[in-house]
């Protein structure tokens, strides 16, 4: 998996911390559960607020991408450092702030399942919810809570 995040120009932003009273990822049996990874990387907030209202669709798509990255930054620690521990992505759960009246959760929250499939292939394939919220933590655009399986 790392050759494969390389030939993608892909490096992984140091997981985040988190931001209240959680751990960032909890591994029962071969399951590794990754807490809500929100948008942005390190400390660039600029994908903070609403997609369909101050951000476009384009720009929620990256913030789906970037909470897919920082997902993928947590499963790496969880996987001792080792992402060819992964079998599977298992699901994706992936939240929008959005206005009542957006509809395009699916087109946002295919920033994150297109990353997840470029970089883990067939293992990537997942199930996945897309649900508008009316505002997230830290004002951030988009977060992605997922279950993986590992070996």
């Amino acid at each position: 998996v790392n050759e494969r995040l390389a030939e993608l120009g892909i490096s992984l932003p140091e997981p985040p911390a988190p931001v209240a009273a959680y751990v960032p990822f909890v591994q029962t049996g071969n399951l590794v559960f990754i807490a809500g990874q929100v948008c942005f990387i390190g400390d660039d907030r600029s994908l903070s607020g609403k997609v369909g209202k101050t951000l476009s669709v384009d720009q929620g798509y990256q913030a789906a991408r970037n909470s897919a990255l920082n997902t993928i930054a947590q499963l790496k620690a969880a996987c001792d450092g080792n992402l060819d521990r992964v079998k599977r992505c298992v699901s994706l759960r992936v939240f929008i702030a959005s206005p009542g009246e957006f509809t395009d959760h699916p087109i946002v929250a295919n920033g994150a399942s297109d990353l997840v499939g470029e970089v883990f292939g067939e293992a990537g394939k997942h199930a996945r919810a897309a649900v508008g919220a009316p505002a997230l933590p830290l004002d951030c655009a988009v977060e992605v809570e997922s279950v993986w399986e590992i070996d």
